[in-house]
């Protein structure tokens, strides 16, 4: 059987510091394409230095859907697999077997795989879920100014999940990201019908404190038709109530979180976040009785709305001040104890399950 042809595809800038390790990690393909939209340090360089296609070209105004597609255009048009990635991701080993084997046994178009979005302080990871950026040479185009996605334009769209592709994402906490904002407002007012972008801009004006029009673009975004994925709604109503945290409405904020509970159930998230609101009231009984709904809930799903607060110690810490709290000893040294095996350095908590252990 002919070899498949797999090329992986990306945009940069100014990442120079991402090189090597980016290169090896992509190396099992038969070969890379970089466009570069305006390095100014010796990023195209040290590319082209270990074989890299690299292209420089000045995107103004930017946008990512655009620098996409024209880094997609530089990929050779008899490529069987195209695979775009970013400087600060990185593909576990073997990433290539597993997509060659998928590919040939099920014949897609699009392919889903795992990806640790980030990892905790010791490296284990923290937020997962799974991307789609594996795909056909002629049947995709890239879409919106950011949080940019593939869009079919072939005749059919036939996606599967492969096993065994990894890829870790390593952020670069330095790199700001102040052109989201503008980008995201750009992509509202281009397409006001789409759901996902106008939840990622609610979600945008949440993170600036803007909370009036936080609250405003995400109930714009649970009153779109196209607004259907529980998960992503229930975060929604979820960053409403921190809005009106933010504004000092404090019953608005229980009212929303509440209804992030009975729209998505089967999330840790809505309990969580409403306890810790509870807790700050010092109402440790409604605290601890909507931890305990959450801990009903065993299995961490693997979609991008995941909180890691919901699953690491912080989740296992508050439940044991507050059993501390309302008499429960034993509950709240188990619960101490299995903060400590998910932060194992932290001081506070040995200290918490002495004095606790002392208590009992």
């Amino acid at each position: 059987m002919k070899p498949l042809k797999i090329y992986v595809y990306a945009i940069c800038k100014n990442e120079s510091k991402f090189v090597d390790n980016y290169i090896k990690s992509m190396s099992e393909a038969d070969g890379i394409y970089v466009l570069d939209t305006g390095s100014t340090d010796d990023t195209i360089e040290r590319l082209e230095n270990l074989g890299v296609v690299v292209k420089q070209e000045i995107i103004e105004p930017f946008r990512f859907d655009t620098a996409r597609n024209l880094s997609l255009e530089m990929v050779p048009k008899d490529a069987d697999i195209c695979v775009c990635t970013d400087f600060d991701e990185i593909f576990l080993p073997g990433w290539r077997k597993a997509l060659e084997k998928a590919w040939l046994e099920k014949n897609p178009t699009r392919g889903e795989y795992l990806y640790n979005w980030n990892f905790d302080q010791y490296g284990q990871p923290a937020t997962t879920f799974y991307i789609s950026k594996i795909h056909t040479r002629h049947d995709y185009i890239w879409t919106h100014p950011v949080h940019e996605v593939l869009k079919c334009v072939g005749k059919s769209d036939k996606s599967i999940i492969i096993d065994g592709i990894i890829l870790n994402h390593h952020q670069d906490i330095n790199k700001k990201r102040t052109s989201y904002l503008p980008l995201l407002e750009m992509s509202v007012e281009e397409d006001p019908s789409d759901d996902r972008n106008m939840h990622y801009l609610g979600r945008e004006y949440m993170y600036y404190g803007k909370w009036n029009e936080a609250i405003e673009t995400l109930k714009r975004h649970l009153n779109l038709n196209s607004s259907v994925w529980r998960d992503e709604r229930a975060a929604s109503m979820r960053f409403i109530a921190r809005s009106y945290i933010g504004l000092d409405k404090k019953e608005e904020a229980k009212e929303w979180f509440e209804k992030a509970i009975l729209e998505a159930p089967y999330l840790r998230e809505g309990y969580v976040e409403l306890a810790n609101l509870y807790y700050l009231e010092e109402n440790y009984l409604k605290t601890y009785e909507l931890l305990q709904e959450a801990s009903k809930i065993k299995e961490k799903p693997k979609t991008y709305i995941n909180e890691e607060f919901c699953w690491n110690a912080y989740f296992y810490d508050l439940f044991s001040i507050v059993a501390y709290y309302l008499g429960k000893q034993e509950e709240a040294i188990n619960y101490v104890k299995k903060a400590i095996e998910l932060d194992r350095n932290n001081e506070r908590l040995k200290g918490n399950l002495e004095i606790m252990q002392n208590k009992a």
